[in-house]
C-alpha cells in the first residue's frame, strides 16, 4: 500500500543526513537525543534553525572557525546578549548567498529551536547553564483570523463544480478535475483537516457506512473523524468518477496510477501539497480576490464555524487535532468576542413573566 507519511519520512530523514554533514558534532548528538519524542519533520526544522544560528556564530562571534568546528564549549561562552543580537540579525541576513528576512513568527520559531537545543544539553549536564532562560521570546502580534464567510463557502464549492469564473485556460483543466476539486474542498470545509492529512488519505481510509475516515495527524497519531452526508455525497461522486476514469483509461490511462491514494494528480500519482495549495488559490481568487485563502484558512473556516456552534474550545481542539488547547485558544481567541457579546442577553436580572404576574396581583389587592 502507498503510504504518503512513510515516504515523506524517508525523504525527510535523507534531508537530515545531508544537513548534518555540514553541522557541528553536537547537532548530530542533539538530533539523536530528541529522535524518540519528535517526528523527522520537526527535527529537520530544528536543524535548519541551528544551521542559521551556527552560520551567525562564525560570522559574528567565532570568525576563525568553520561551522563544523563549533563545539559545546563555544556555546557555553555565549551570553543572553549574544542570543538577543542573533534575534536582531534575523531581521535581515544572508545564507548560501541568498538574502532572508524573518518576521515575528519566524523569529519566534527559531528562538524556540534554540531553547530546545540549550535545554537538551543542559539537561544532559553538558552545559553548566541554560542561557535561553534569560532570553525573552520575541513579541508577536495577534493576526486577524482570515476565513471564508458562509456565502463564500457556498460560492467556492459552486465554483469548483461549474468553473464559471475561471479563465479560458483554467476551464480547460477544470473539466478534468472538477469532481475531485469539489470533493477535496468539501472535505476541507467539512472536517477541518490539514493539507498533509488530506494528501495522505488512501481510498480504504474512507468508510461510507458510518461516514468516517482514518486520518494520520501531525505527530504520527491516527484518529477517526466523521463527515456530514453533504461531504459524503461529494466523496462518493468523486470515487465513482475515479473508478470510471480508470476503466476508460482517461485521463490517467497512459500514466502511472496510484491505486491507493484517494486524491490524485493529473499525472495519476498522489496529489502533492503544492498542487492542493494551487487548487485552493485558484478557486478562492475567483470568489474572494481580496482574501488570501489557503488550505489552512479553510481549516480556520471550519474551526470558526464549529466554535460558534458549540462554544466549546475543547471540542474544537479535539476535532482539529490540537494536543494543547492553548493552541486552539490562540488561533480562535478573536471569536471569544462574539461569545461575550451574545452573553449579554443570556443572563436576565428579572423574569418578565413573573414581574407581570406580580403587578397584576398588586392591582387586584
Amino acid at each position: 500500500m502507498s503510504n504518503y507519511f512513510d515516504e515523506r519520512n524517508e525523504k525527510t530523514l535523507a534531508a537530515i543526513d545531508e544537513l548534518l554533514d555540514c553541522l557541528p558534532d553536537f547537532a548530530r548528538e542533539f538530533n539523536v537525543g530528541i529522535a524518540m519524542r519528535t517526528m523527522p519533520l520537526t527535527r529537520l526544522g530544528y536543524l535548519r534553525d541551528v544551521r542559521v544560528f551556527c552560520d551567525y556564530l562564525i560570522k559574528k562571534r567565532f570568525r576563525s572557525k568553520q561551522i563544523i568546528e563549533l563545539t559545546l564549549s563555544d556555546l557555553a561562552k555565549l551570553s543572553p546578549t549574544d542570543i538577543e543580537a542573533f534575534i536582531d540579525y534575523l531581521s535581515s541576513y544572508t545564507l548560501d548567498g541568498k538574502k532572508h528576512s524573518c518576521r515575528e513568527n519566524a523569529k519566534e520559531r527559531k528562538v524556540s529551536s534554540l531553547r530546545t537545543l540549550f535545554k537538551y544539553f543542559y539537561k544532559k549536564e553538558k552545559l553548566d547553564h541554560d542561557i535561553m532562560t534569560k532570553v525573552d521570546t520575541p513579541k508577536t502580534h495577534q493576526k486577524p483570523i482570515i476565513r471564508l464567510d458562509v456565502n463564500e463557502v457556498t460560492e467556492i464549492l459552486d465554483e469548483a463544480g461549474n468553473g464559471e469564473k475561471l479563465s479560458g485556460r483554467q476551464k480547460t483543466f477544470h473539466s478534468k478535475t472538477a469532481v475531485r476539486d469539489e470533493a477535496m474542498l468539501s472535505l476541507f470545509l467539512g472536517t477541518g483537516i490539514r493539507i498533509s492529512e488530506c494528501v495522505g488519505l488512501n481510498r480504504n481510509d474512507i468508510n461510507f457506512e458510518d461516514n468516517s475516515f482514518v486520518v494520520t495527524r501531525k505527530g504520527g497519531d491516527t484518529s477517526i473523524l466523521y463527515f456530514s452526508e453533504e461531504v459524503a455525497d461529494a466523496l462518493r461522486k468523486y470515487v465513482d468518477w475515479l473508478d470510471d476514469q480508470i476503466t476508460e483509461k482517461t485521463p490517467f490511462g497512459s500514466r502511472v496510477y496510484d491505486f491507493d491514494a484517494l486524491f490524485i494528480s493529473g499525472k495519476g500519482g498522489r496529489i502533492t501539497p503544492r498542487a492542493v495549495e494551487m487548487m485552493v488559490k485558484k478557486y478562492a481568487k475567483a470568489i474572494t480576490p481580496f482574501k488570501k485563502i489557503t488550505p489552512h484558512k479553510l481549516r480556520s473556516t471550519y474551526g470558526t464555524t464549529l466554535y460558534h456552534e458549540t462554544h466549546d474550545i475543547f471540542v474544537v481542539a479535539d476535532v482539529l487535532g490540537h494536543k494543547d488547547v492553548n493552541t486552539t485558544r490562540k488561533h480562535y481567541a478573536a471569536m471569544s468576542e462574539d461569545i461575550r457579546r451574545d452573553a449579554v442577553n443570556k443572563v436576565k436580572l428579572r423574569d418578565n413573566d413573573l414581574t407581570d404576574e406580580t403587578d397584576e396581583t398588586d392591582d387586584d389587592e
